[in-house]
């Protein structure tokens, strides 16, 4: 590097925007992600150790995925080499392969490729990198916010680690937005700003785990609110709102809000009112909560208040939640609205729900009794000898594929666990019952 060079990316390091004046520089500077980075996980020992192996982050934009990378690379002896998959080409890249082999063979010396936004790379470029991360000429660390399953070369992903970052617990958010706002070397420290306590809670619900989104809001509110009288800068509630354009809503993700919101969301699907269940979900989306958190509350909803009375609102709740999983928001707005709207529609019915509390009672009450004979298992070994399995009857020898025998243990012969209501498909499923058991009885009469 020349001095001009230096100069420039000395000036630029002073110049650059808060968040990355205030990405970490060291493993022990990360705020979040010790499920990948905790001190006893198999990343940070890799890191620590200067041996990493080919990885792909990925996970929601502000999560850390160029920060663990730049970790690395102030922490390896390696060559670190970086190109953005947006604007590098094959050239680009052969460039660093050419060089990769004449570190490799001259000095022995690694070269780690860091490939920003890897999943913009088409299938060649991915099928290029393929052979050299394979004979080690390349160590690739990409980046994506993409679910690499289905944007990464299989054969790329089965030579590298994958560790999904998730989004950023809110203290640490609260810790990153406290940090830059004091510190004086790297953050806005020497502006001698202020941040209310109601303003941090507001940026750190807001942020939903995205640093950069928080710290450019923090920025933005220092460069532009005018100092009181005192000299300082205040980041007010109202100046945070206004920095990010969005209106605080009462919404305590730890207290008593966030419980009373989500509970009249679950309250209004299972009292079949699509339009309450809408706007609770707009309330809690608009507040910042965590799409996963929603769909899980759906998906139960589904299966605890909807049931067989409808059977396909568990596979659309199922499917939703995995659909803005993987999308993510504000597109995922749309498939949670649709299951939400969908499940409070639905017909209801708990009485599968309430069959599994009954059971679990009965199995408390009663413990482990004999399970029939004839329904035990007769192919391990010693067991046909033992007479389990004799007298089964196979049901689907039999008119309408049901025969009379003994399933529950005799010291619960004619108990009822699920007892299928008059409401959607259990009407049907009620009748179906009634019919299979009506006919057989009827069969084993005139047999006698």
């Amino acid at each position: 590097m020349d001095l001009f060079e230096y100069m420039r990316s000395t000036k630029m390091e002073k110049e650059s925007p808060l968040a990355a004046r205030m990405r970490p520089k060291t493993l022990d500077e990360v705020v979040g992600q010790e499920h990948i980075i905790g001190k006893d996980k198999l990343l940070y020992r890799a890191i620590k150790a200067d041996k990493i192996s080919s990885v792909i982050f990925y996970g929601p934009p502000g999560t850390g995925k160029t920060t663990l990378a730049k970790v690395i690379a102030n922490t390896t002896s390696a060559e670190f080499t970086q190109i953005n998959a947006t604007t590098a080409g094959k050239k680009d890249m052969e460039e660093v392969v050419a060089k990769a082999k004449e570190l490799q063979g001259m000095y022995g010396k690694r070269t780690i490729l860091f490939v920003d936004e890897i999943h913009r790379f088409n299938k060649s470029q991915q099928d290029y990198l393929l052979p050299f991360v394979e004979d080690g000429t390349v160590i690739l660390i990409g980046a994506t916010t993409e679910n690499p399953y289905f944007e990464v070369n299989g054969a790329l992903l089965s030579r590298s680690n994958i560790f999904e970052l998730r989004p950023i617990p809110r203290e640490g958010i609260k810790e990153l937005l406290k940090k830059a706002v004091y510190d004086e070397e790297r953050g806005m420290g020497a502006y001698r700003a202020v941040i209310e306590d109601d303003a941090l809670d507001f940026l750190a619900d807001i942020s939903g785990g995205d640093a950069r989104h928080a710290l450019n809001a923090v920025e933005l509110g220092v460069m532009t609110t005018p100092r009181e009288e005192d000299g300082s800068i205040h980041i007010t509630l109202d100046v945070a709102q206004e920095c990010i354009q969005k209106r605080a809503v009462r919404y305590d993700k730890n207290g008593d809000n966030h419980y009373d919101t989500i509970s009249a969301f679950i309250k209004s699907m299972r009292g079949s009112d699509p339009d309450a269940a809408v706007y609770y979900l707009a309330r809690m989306l608009y507040a910042g909560e965590s799409v996963t958190f929603i769909a899980r509350r759906i998906m139960i909803c589904a299966a605890e208040d909807v049931g067989n009375a409808d059977p396909q609102a568990l596979a659309v709740a199922v499917n939703a939640s995995l659909a803005a999983e993987r999308i993510g928001m504000p597109e995922a707005q749309i498939i949670l609205a649709q299951a939400a709207a969908y499940v409070a529609c639905a017909p209801k019915s708990n009485a599968s729900c309430l069959a599994i509390f009954e059971a679990m009672e009965e199995v408390e009450r009663t413990g482990s009794l004999p399970i029939p004979v004839h329904l035990q298992d007769a192919h391990y070994k010693g067991a046909a000898r033992l007479g389990h399995g004799t007298g089964y009857k196979y049901a689907h020898d039999y008119p309408n594929h049901y025969v009379e025998q003994q399933y529950l243990p005799y010291e619960l012969n004619g108990k009822e666990f699920y007892r299928p209501t008059g409401n959607g498909y259990e009407v049907k499923i009620r009748e179906h019952m009634k019919r299979i058991r009506r006919e057989a009885h009827s069969s084993e009469e005139k047999s006698y």
